[in-house]
């Protein structure tokens, strides 16, 4: 892991900070250790040289006294002694400090003779003391003992012991010394070779480290320039440190998704165009449906103009006919209101089936229902039809039980829808033809049929066929409104009505009828 790497490095580094800090104490620590023994020298080289010339001094003083007498300087005698004794002291303290620090084979004989130094001149001391004793007593003897005690015991003896630890704390200043410089010496050469490897350590780990970091960046990167240029199938390896597995993760995840989004979008497009197509397709249809229509309303407001002009104008022509007439008897006057009135009838019937269709539309139908035996309606339909059509053959077919079968409708309204199918059947087939209708019950339905043995309806005329101002292409009389009533009639009683035919054997048109609950 990355974070394991790196906190490895700042161990490192700090182990490596830690190791110069401990030798910079301890050489330090060392250093002001040669620094004390150095200054311990120094201080005993001083206090030997100054017990030197104290001793000397006292020395002299004392032979004042032999020759002056023994009074005669005995308070600078006290003082001087005083001082020797201090600087006795404190050789003998210092030496012990130097002998704890240095150890004992590096300052052999340094207490020794401070010890026999303090005793040689207790020794001088009383010798001086003996002679201003006793030179009135023995005079040569005295002077002998005089010259012998300053020729050999203190030129001598005392010299050869204040130049003995002299040179023996100057050679312990000089050995401290070479040790110092030479201590420094090593510690600039260890500072040096320890500085140098630690910076290279550091630069190894620094660069190091920028590789473990710059390789998964630079994959990370490579990986998102190949997503950004739309190649999802090279995934970013997930063997990395664990800081980058979950980036990585998520960029390979990211990957799949685009590519699956891009498959979705690609689809969605497809699929999308297809949707248009189809819209574009219905839109079109709808454009043409729309032309049709429009053109069928043009033929609409031409064909009711037609057909309300033309019983308006035989209105209006018989009126003036009549009204021209010198001597107009009475038949002539019952014949014109006659004409007048079946015209107006025939206009009449003209706006009511208009308006049943637009009332209708509005859902605004009003039935006036009551239960009715349809075999007899049919019946009597199918008589009155074939009095008015002789040519043709019209005949009832029912089916088993049929003549059982009554429902609630409204009895006018089917009679005009069975008058709207048996007047196209006769209309639509040949003389001597024949015309079926039908009643057989269907489930919960009663199905009523009227099927005829024209020359049937083509393929395109059956989609359109229950629509306003629709008229089969060879025939043009009439506005089209048959079907369609016929049509708005059925539907207003929660039933249907559909076509089959195939042109050449004729076409039959099928009545939905639901029985109801009474049934």
């Amino acid at each position: 892991m990355y974070k394991r790497k790196l906190f490895y490095f700042g161990l490192t580094t700090a182990l490596i900070l830690l190791l110069a800090l401990l030798c910079t104490a301890i050489s330090a620590q060392l250093n002001r250790e040669n620094l004390q023994q150095s200054n311990i020298a120094q201080s005993l080289l001083f206090e030997h040289e100054r017990l030197s010339g104290t001793s000397y001094r006292l020395f002299k003083q004392l032979t004042d006294e032999v020759i002056l007498g023994q009074n005669a300087n005995q308070a600078f005698v006290r003082k001087k002694r005083s001082l020797i004794s201090q600087s006795l002291s404190t050789i003998r303290q210092l030496e012990l400090e130097q002998r704890d620090a240095l150890g004992i084979q590096f300052t052999q004989g340094s207490v020794e003779d401070t010890d026999e130094l303090e005793a040689l001149i207790d020794e001088i001391i009383q010798e001086f003391q003996i002679v201003v004793q006793t030179i009135n007593d023995e005079p040569l003897n005295q002077q002998e003992r005089l010259r012998s005690l300053l020729e050999v015991t203190i030129d001598d003896q005392f010299r050869e012991l204040i130049n003995s630890a002299v040179n023996r704390q100057s050679s312990v200043v000089a050995s401290i010394n070479a040790q110092i410089n030479t201590f420094n010496t090593a510690v600039v050469w260890f500072t040096v070779g320890l500085g140098v490897l630690s910076m290279s350590i550091i630069f190894y780990g620094c660069y190091w480290l920028f590789n473990q970091l710059y390789q998964p960046i630079i994959l990370l990167r490579s990986a998102t320039n190949a997503i950004a240029a739309g190649e999802y199938d090279k995934p970013v390896s997930e063997s990395l440190d664990g800081e980058f597995e979950g980036l990585a993760s998520s960029i390979n995840q990211l990957a799949v998704r685009l590519k699956d989004h891009e498959a979705n979008e690609l689809t969605s497009r497809k699929q999308l165009e297809l949707d248009v197509e189809q819209r574009t397709s219905e839109l079109t249809r709808a454009n043409l449906k729309l032309t049709r229509i429009d053109a069928r309303r043009r033929q609409f407001i031409a064909d009711v103009s037609h057909e309300l002009r033309t019983p308006l104008t035989i209105i209006r022509g018989e009126a003036q006919v009549t009204l021209r007439m010198q001597a107009a008897t009475q038949e002539d006057y019952k014949e014109t209101l006659g004409s007048i009135l079946e015209q107006s009838v025939n206009l009449s019937n003209l706006v009511d089936d208009l308006l049943f269709l637009t009332r209708a539309e509005m859902h605004q139908v009003q039935l006036e229902v009551s239960p009715v035996n349809l075999l007899e309606l049919l019946g009597s339909e199918v008589d009155r039809w074939q009095r008015r059509c002789e040519d043709r053959v019209i005949s009832v077919v029912a089916g088993e039980h049929a003549e059982n079968i009554e429902v609630s409708i409204d009895k006018p309204r089917i009679q005009q829808v069975l008058s709207i199918l048996l007047d196209n059947a006769s209309k639509y087939s040949q003389a001597g033809g024949s015309i079926e209708v039908g009643l057989r019950r269907q489930s919960s339905d009663v199905l009523i049929t009227v099927s005829d043995t024209g020359d049937g309806i083509s393929a395109t005329e059956v989609e359109n066929v229950f629509e306003r101002f629709v008229r089969f292409s060879k025939h043009d009389e009439g506005l089209g409104l048959g079907l369609p009533i016929a049509k708005a009639i059925v539907e207003a009683h929660g039933g249907s009505i559909a076509v089959e035919s195939i042109q050449g054997e004729g076409s039959t048109f099928v009545i939905s009828l639901p029985l109801g609950d009474d049934a």
